[in-house]
């Protein structure tokens, strides 16, 4: 793409977990890779790049002959990614040609940058969301393409039950034996309707690189307009209804105190939890691919300090 920073990100995990490198996960099998595991004498086929020289040195003398050693490196394994949708009713408002946050096309969009970002890194993409029926599991690596993957994502009408985002972390949960320590975890929602923090501790204890993405409109969920003295019209997600509420100054400041501390509490929620959430107030693709290109950024300093 033309403007820097708005294509695939990299999947930089928050901390290095026992098997994980930067970048990429890692198996036991040895192979190419960039992370030593031990080393061995020589062997015909070897690579020159792989030879300790100074080991060998130090080999060589000790046994009075010509030894080479060479390194080996644990394999490489492509990162694996899981998006967990929320499709309630309120992940469906917005839509254009209304003035504010877009959230379906705004999901449409991280949907696509995390798939492609995991693809790009050789990676497989799974996917957790639900229906009217109920919450379902697409394993990585099992959907047709990355198109029918957006499509049961982000596609149709957001009409999930209250408690969709609960359930489909549950079953997520309960399908850990294909997911490995490390597995990217995306859950996409706008947190509206609060989870069980045990539900999050449980996530967390399971070793998994959990990510929330709050999508919340600025104007109205974010915060509040400060208005004062008139008629809001106001229809409940997922209902052709519509209800008339006069709003004066001091209910639009409460709304707007009320609104703001609930998103600063549930990003302190989830900070505390060791979780790096990202606020996403915004359906353009540029500004969501930037926002998603700053988390990895962030995540590369914390390594590097780290290190």
């Amino acid at each position: 793409m033309s403007d820097r920073g708005v294509g695939p990100f990299e999947l930089v995990p928050r901390r290095r977990f026992s098997g994980v490198r930067p970048g990429a996960l890692r198996t036991r099998q040895r192979g190419e890779g960039d992370e030593a595991a031990g080393s061995r004498p020589y062997r015909p086929g070897d690579r020159i790049s792989w030879v300790d020289w100074a080991a060998s040195a130090r080999l060589s003398a000790a046994r009075g002959s010509d030894e080479l050693v060479v390194r080996e490196f644990f394999a490489e394994r492509a990162p694996r990614a899981v998006i967990v949708c929320d499709r309630r009713p309120s992940l469906g408002i917005y839509a254009a040609p209304l003035p504010w946050l877009d959230k379906p096309a705004a999901i449409a969009a991280i949907v696509e940058l995390v798939v492609a970002s995991a693809r790009a890194a050789r990676g497989d993409v799974g996917l957790v969301s639900a229906n009217a029926v109920g919450p379902f599991f697409v394993p990585p690596g099992k959907a047709p393409s990355n198109a029918w993957l957006g499509e049961r994502a982000a596609g149709g009408a957001a009409e999930a039950p209250p408690d969709a985002l609960a359930r489909s972390l549950d079953l997520l949960v309960r399908r850990r034996s294909a997911l490995p320590v490390g597995t990217f975890v995306f859950v996409v929602s706008d947190f509206l309707e609060p989870v069980p923090s045990r539900r999050w501790t449980r996530l967390r204890g399971l070793g998994w690189d959990v990510t929330p993405l709050l999508v919340q409109d600025p104007v109205w969920e974010q915060s509040f307009p400060r208005i004062g003295g008139v008629v809001v019209p106001f229809a409940e997600p997922g209902s052709a209804g519509r209800t008339d509420v006069w709003i004066g100054r001091r209910r639009a400041e409460a709304l707007a105190a009320a609104n703001e501390r609930r998103l600063a509490e549930t990003i302190g929620r989830f900070q505390h939890l060791g979780f790096d959430p990202v606020v996403v107030g915004t359906s353009d693709r540029v500004e969501i691919a930037r926002l998603l290109h700053a988390w990895a950024a962030r995540r590369r300093a914390l390594r590097r300090r780290g290190a």
